[in-house]
Order: structure tokens, then C-alpha cells, then sequence
């Protein structure tokens, strides 16, 4: 595969699925190597195989983004397979609480924590160590409009998603000088297979979330991919510490209430 990416290496956290999975292809599209990190073994090397039969090139490193350990050996594979890292898309996640604050267990809480906030964190502390030996960088972390707007439920999902917009933030502000660029993608409802589980626990939900939104129906995983090679690309070089809805409206709609 030939394009912007040519010789440049990509990091995928949660990449065998969803949003990750078309992030990981489209970065194989345009000419990156690519190393897939999630959990789950079997879809994370049936991507690589994909993006292999594609024509592209991709390793997988099995990964758990609440480990420190993991997250070090997942930055390591990516500089010891391809000899740099120059593009991350932080995107691993998970939804457990449902109810209200009283209803949730300290279990959930924790869980989400850990995966949705320190892990990001730990994703962004390693790669910055790379991208400033090798003298820059882009990464992008996948928060959510969960974080940018209060709402009833979820509270654990919503405070982790918040955070991750604070440490895009923080850390784009540290490193701006050093050519390592820090953005955020804060996806609105978008179809994918965590959607389908609560489709399939609530049925209408679909119906009533296409309602819901200004464009009149949910994103596709593609829509967020594409916003996220952009904001690693050259043509976004003036962008840092951006953190952007895609949305189809949903957000602007709600601040101009």
C-alpha cells in the first residue's frame, strides 16, 4: 500500500474492533505500518491478516491498557518490530456501569478506571517517551460526548471520558515544543458492536438514538476513523490540544440551548 503514511508506523490500541478496527485499516491504506493492541486474541490477528491481505503491513500485541507492564512491552513491539512510532490512536475502552451513581459497584468503577483513564494515561506516557527521542509525533485519544456533557447514568464512563479530555490537554500544552501533537475524537452514538449489545437489551434503542441526533442517524466507525487520520496527518499540523465532537450536531445542538 503507497500514501501520506509511507514509511510511518501507527499504534491502534483497541484496534481489533469498532472504531480501532478502521482506524488500524485505514492507516494500512495509507502506506503505515501498523500495530493492533487489544485484549482479544482471535480479532485482533484477524485484522492483521486483513490489512496483510490488503497488501499492507501489521503486527498484533495482546494487551491490556490497565497494565503497565502490557503497555510498555505494546510500545516496545511497535519500536523493536518497525524501528519507530510516529502515530497513536489510544482508543481502547469499555462501558460496564449502566444505572445510577448508587447503583454502580465499586468493581465497575474500578474497572473503568483502570482501563479507560489510567490506561489511556500509561498509552500516552509511553509513546511521548518514544516520540521525543525520534523528535515527534501524533496522537489522538478517543474519549466520547459522554465526557463533554452531564447526563443521567453512567457516571464511571462519563468521569473516565472527561478525564481522558483533560489529559489531551495537559499533555499537548507539555510536549507542543517538542513537534508531539495531542488531539482528541469524542465520537457521539456510532454503530458498532457495543451498540448492537444494547440494541439487543433495548430493543427501539436504535430508533430512538437516530431520533435523537441532528442528522437524524447514528455514525459509522469509518466517520471517526477518518477524522482521526486527519488529525495525525500533516494536513492538521496546526492542530494540538483539540478536542472534537463527531457528533453529527448532537453537541452543538445541546450548547445552544
Amino acid at each position: 500500500m503507497a500514501g501520506q503514511f509511507d514509511g510511518k508506523v501507527a499504534l491502534v490500541t483497541g484496534g481489533n474492533a469498532g472504531i480501532g478496527k478502521s482506524a488500524a485499516m485505514q492507516f494500512a491504506r495509507e502506506g503505515a505500518s501498523v500495530v493492533i493492541a487489544a485484549r482479544r486474541v482471535d480479532a485482533g490477528e484477524e485484522t492483521v491478516a486483513e490489512i496483510r491481505d490488503a497488501g499492507g503491513e501489521a503486527v498484533f500485541v495482546r494487551t491490556d491498557v490497565s497494565k503497565t507492564a502490557d503497555v510498555r512491552n505494546m510500545v516496545n513491539t511497535a519500536v523493536e518490530t518497525y524501528g519507530r512510532l510516529d502515530y497513536a490512536f489510544n482508543n481502547a475502552g469499555i462501558v460496564l456501569d449502566r444505572g445510577r451513581t448508587h447503583e454502580h459497584t465499586v468493581e465497575d468503577w474500578d474497572q473503568t478506571i483502570d482501563i479507560n483513564l489510567k490506561g489511556l494515561w500509561l498509552c500516552v506516557k509511553y509513546e511521548v517517551e518514544v516520540m521525543l527521542e525520534q523528535g515527534g509525533g501524533a496522537i489522538v485519544n478517543d474519549a466520547s460526548t459522554s465526557g463533554l456533557l452531564g447526563g443521567m447514568n453512567r457516571m464511571a464512563y462519563r468521569v473516565s471520558k472527561a478525564g481522558v479530555n483533560m489529559i489531551t490537554k495537559v499533555a499537548a500544552i507539555e510536549y507542543a515544543k517538542q513537534g508531539i501533537r495531542v488531539n482528541c475524537v469524542c465520537p457521539g452514538t456510532i454503530h458498532t458492536a457495543i451498540l448492537d449489545r444494547m440494541i439487543a437489551e433495548s430493543p427501539g434503542l436504535l430508533e430512538r438514538a437516530s431520533a435523537a441526533e441532528e442528522m437524524g442517524r447514528v455514525g459509522q466507525p469509518d466517520e471517526v476513523a477518518e477524522a482521526v487520520i486527519w488529525l495525525c496527518s500533516d494536513t492538521s499540523s496546526f492542530v494540538n490540544g483539540h478536542i472534537m465532537p463527531i457528533d453529527g450536531g448532537f453537541m452543538a445542538g445541546r450548547l445552544g440551548l
